[in-house]
């Protein structure tokens, strides 16, 4: 048990904190990067985490992430999880790897891949369509100074700038937005999460936008020219926050039935897997590792049959 524990709350963050002999644990959300989803909820092996709906007469933003600190034992499952970022887990200060390190938790597999050498020089699309500004577009010319006005540049000096485009890949929830705005081949994101977001007309309560209102994701969700929400699936990030807030129960369906992450066997990330998509997805996936290493073990046999 903690020596001393304590919650603090303001209009910015969620700081949770256990203090040991030797120890000082302390978990804290960021609320300008949380979007209320499903994800740490899911996730979570004690139930620590809710989601609540803030009545008000306001177009509703997100809906409040609270964290119960009778039940959290700050093993940062949600802060590996969350595709925000907006969790983060410390022990005496230093940021908590430790499940990752002992393999009992797999780490997220945010792959963004960039050429900046395809980067036209005078673009910066990526750097304003993206909805969380997490991208940074940078220019350098031959003598190594920054280049604020490109277009005051002669065709010589053009071509001598060096682009570099900086992501702040922790924070990324991998809406693919930027890649689409780039030229092709010179920028590639895989998704976090895979899945499906299907909606129910005859469910969908009329004049209701408040799934438009909380998707974190611009024109994921639209409203039609009779009023009706249009769902896009181009950039949907599978998080829930909408499915969330839908007053109407089946009105609006996320599911997830692939998560990116790097290979483990692990029973805690099963079962979190198990809640983030289905108890068939999991088994897909489970099936699927056992095929791989079936392979590298035959792979291994004829490897050393053939060695002398």
């Amino acid at each position: 048990m903690p020596y001393k524990s304590s919650k603090q709350e303001s209009s910015d963050v969620l700081i949770l904190e256990w203090i040991l002999q030797v120890k000082s644990y302390r978990l804290i959300l960021d609320k300008h990067r949380c979007v209320g989803c499903q994800i740490c909820c899911l996730a979570c092996p004690k139930e620590a985490v809710t989601v609540e709906r803030q009545e008000s007469d306001k177009p509703l933003s997100k809906l409040k992430v609270d964290i119960d600190l009778a039940k959290c034992n700050f093993c940062g499952v949600c802060d590996i999880t969350c595709p925000f970022g907006a969790i983060k887990v410390t022990i005496n200060g230093v940021h908590n790897t430790a499940l990752i390190v002992k393999e009992s938790y797999p780490k997220l597999c945010r792959i963004i891949a960039l050429d900046s050498m395809l980067c036209p020089k005078n673009c910066s699309e990526c750097e304003t369509v993206c909805p969380f500004q997490l991208i940074k577009v940078s220019r350098v010319g031959f003598d190594g100074k920054p280049v604020e006005n490109i277009t005051a540049l002669s065709p010589i000096e053009k071509r001598r700038v060096r682009v570099t485009v900086d992501i702040q890949k922790d924070y990324c929830p991998t809406c693919k937005i930027c890649e689409v705005m780039c030229p092709p081949k010179t920028l590639k994101v895989t998704k976090l999460f895979e899945g499906k977001l299907t909606l129910n007309d005859s469910k969908c309560p009329s004049g209701c936008h408040d799934c438009i209102d909380v998707c974190p994701i611009p024109n994921v969700l639209t409203v039609d020219k009779d009023g009706k929400v249009v769902v896009t699936e181009t950039h949907c990030i599978y998080c829930g926050a909408c499915q969330n807030v839908c007053p109407s129960e089946g009105a609006l369906m996320v599911k997830r039935v692939k998560v990116a992450h790097e290979r483990i066997r692990s029973g805690t990330w099963n079962k979190a897997l198990e809640r983030l998509t289905s108890k068939r997805d999991g088994v897909k996936e489970l099936k699927a590792a056992a095929s791989i290493k079936k392979r590298d073990i035959v792979i291994k046999r004829f490897q050393d049959e053939l060695d002398p």
